[in-house]
């Protein structure tokens, strides 16, 4: 059996680590030891020295709880304070110069860095995600060496290594594994192909981090993209496309074994470009995703032990049954919570560092019938989402009715440039006329586009909204080079763009919170009335942007105004060349022109500078 370790890097993503998912699922059908960790990496090594620390003190008196003392000895361990010591009470124990000398074998063995000396894992797995999480996910990389037993089975996959693996190996010495576990042997000498394996839910039950999207099934209905646009990684990274991809099998036993999941995340990158399209759809049916399905959550604490007394994931379910039981705590009131707290403090299940699986499956038929009444679940509709959006150049009368008779919600359609106004428009529509009311969009900018075209976008969505009747969200996107000199550029400029406008841009977004609805008031304030106006924004001072009431009823906004438009022609070129800038220190540095000096003072007010009464005036008046 061979301890292996499964790594996301510790950045914020929204989705669960899919790759890892499977791969879990394959080292489990070899018999292995599988643990997942997405943290700071020296934590996951404070753990594993201090759950070494506790065996060790076992051995030493088993008279101790040790494990209820967990906490003090990670503390310990971390900050080498003797203080930690006294709180551990082991003046009684007539092994008390034993356990000391443990303690400070385990503390010297993690700060002189002996788990370098002695690594534990025989295989590490580390998924890459998106080019701009590159520093965060060498340095993982980098940490992970020093934890595996032989650097040759350290493996490193996912986006960023394939699109960057001559990067990769620079900055670690790690050759990635590019593109897809679609052929059999690629790890291990078997005819196991692990591409196809279901996914591993058990393993987002050993971390800390909660994925936003977590109640779903995650696939592939197709892998691949017909199209080979230059902003993406696609090509590089799927480079055959395959048409229909069956997943029924594979909800199947996901549903068997981790419980039902309430909807379908899809994330074919260019669905509407196969052949076997309605088979796609009949396939969505099958499933169980048909228009207007509901959903009834199923009972997780029930799953939770059967998964536990299975031996599945004992880290993960051990940790699942705890969540459950406090939250239950939590909901039952009077008499019944006191009888529950009892139970808890009776098998000393209070604490977490106390929780085993053998006290957890011993009180679980007596929670379980509490936790039935108290967690009644209501239906709730079902949506099928393919994440990565349609090709809206793809879509006609015959597969947007298709798509109309499942779930879909939201439908994504992306509208990366002007040029495809007509079948993006066209498209919209069509979802309209059959019945799909909700849709969402990536605006791409600053690539090859002008700033004007993402005030013209935005427009037409906010226009198709008030003319169709559906609902569109919009989700502009900064475009940053994911290969070529630019590629760890993260503040990269399209040849029509300028840092003012890219910041402006941003703060409206972050008003916004990153998306813009229906609604032509909202849009207005957020953009402006017309492209002028728009214009207007992205020269308008950020603060001025972010808290546009504050500003605007102080008269500061006017002020900068008119100021702006006090100035000739030759003026306003060299004012304008400094505000692209996006850089205001001394103005009398930047300009000898008094009028330009007075214009950029503006610029240099912070959002510290904006006072705590102002600002809940602020909030009131937004």
């Amino acid at each position: 059996m061979r301890n292996i370790l499964l790594l996301e890097p510790n950045y914020k993503n929204k989705y669960p680590p899919m790759g890892l998912m499977k791969i879990a699922t394959y080292h489990r059908m070899l018999g292995d030891k599988v643990t997942f960790y997405k943290g700071e990496m020296k934590d996951l090594v404070l753990q594993n020295v201090t759950n070494m620390c506790i065996e060790r003190l076992e051995k030493i008196d088993r008279s101790i709880l040790w494990k209820e003392k967990k906490h003090l000895i990670y503390q310990y361990i971390k900050t080498r304070n003797n203080i930690c010591i006294d709180e551990l009470k082991i003046d009684d124990s007539k092994y008390e110069f034993l356990i000391v000398g443990c303690l400070s074998d385990c503390k010297n063995y993690y700060w002189k860095k002996q788990y370098e000396k002695e690594p534990i894992y025989d295989r590490i797995y580390v998924t890459t995600l998106f080019t701009f999480y590159w520093k965060t996910t060498v340095e993982t990389i980098n940490f992970a060496k020093k934890l595996v037993k032989n650097i040759e089975e350290l493996k490193v996959g996912g986006v960023t290594a394939t699109v960057l693996a001559d990067d990769m190996i620079a900055a670690t010495g790690i050759v990635p594994l590019k593109g897809l576990l679609d052929k059999p042997g690629v790890l291990d000498d078997n005819d196991i192909v692990i591409d196809t394996l279901p996914l591993d839910y058990s393993i987002l039950d050993e971390i800390d981090y909660k994925y936003p999207e977590n109640d779903a099934y995650y696939g592939y209905m197709t892998r691949g993209c017909i199209r080979k646009c230059s902003f993406c990684a696609v090509p590089i990274l799927e480079p055959k496309y395959n048409e229909f991809i069956p997943i029924t099998d594979r909800i199947d036993e996901i549903k068997e074994k981790f419980g039902d999941k309430r909807n379908l995340l899809l994330l074919d990158n260019n669905v509407l470009a196969s052949k076997r399209f309605p088979d796609i759809i009949n396939e969505i049916k099958k499933a169980g995703f048909v228009k207007g399905a509901t959903y009834v959550e199923p009972n997780q604490f029930d799953i939770a032990i059967k998964n536990l007394s299975e031996g599945l994931n004992d880290r993960a379910y051990i940790r699942r049954m705890y969540e459950l039981v406090e939250d239950l705590l939590g909901k039952i009131k009077g008499e019944k919570q006191q009888e529950l707290y009892n139970l808890l403090d009776e098998n000393n299940l209070i604490k977490f560092d106390n929780v085993t699986k053998e006290r957890l499956l011993s009180v679980a038929p007596q929670i379980a019938e509490l936790y039935s009444k108290y967690n009644k679940r209501l239906p709730r509709l079902r949506y099928v989402d393919f994440n990565q959006g349609v090709d809206a150049r793809l879509i006609n009368e015959n597969n947007i009715k298709l798509l109309s008779e499942i779930p879909i919600r939201p439908l994504r359609i992306a509208f990366d440039s002007l040029k495809y106004v007509e079948p993006y428009t066209n498209a919209v529509k069509l979802a309209a006329k059959n019945g799909i009311n909700h849709l969402s969009n990536y605006l791409l900018y600053n690539e090859k586009d002008e700033p004007v075209d993402l005030y013209k976008r935005l427009k037409i969505n906010v226009d198709l909204c008030d003319d169709c009747g559906i609902n569109i969200y919009s989700f502009p996107m900064k475009f940053h080079p994911i290969t070529g000199a630019d590629r760890f550029d993260r503040d990269y400029l399209g040849i029509h763009w300028n840092r003012k406008f890219i910041r402006a841009v941003q703060a409206v977004l972050n008003a916004t919170k990153g998306k813009i609805g229906k609604g032509k008031d909202f849009f207005q304030e957020a953009f402006g009335k017309d492209e002028d106006e728009y214009f207007k924004i992205l020269y308008m001072p950020e603060t001025y942007i972010l808290y546009r009431f504050l500003f605007k009823g102080r008269g500061d906004t006017d002020e900068w105004w008119n100021c702006f438009n006090s100035l000739d022609e030759d003026e306003l070129i060299e004012a304008k060349t400094i505000i692209h800038t996006n850089r205001f220190g001394d103005v009398s540095d930047l300009t000898r022109n008094p009028k330009i000096q007075e214009l950029l003072q503006h610029y240099n007010v912070k959002r510290e500078d904006v006072s705590k009464d102002d600002l809940k005036k602020y909030e009131y008046k937004k």
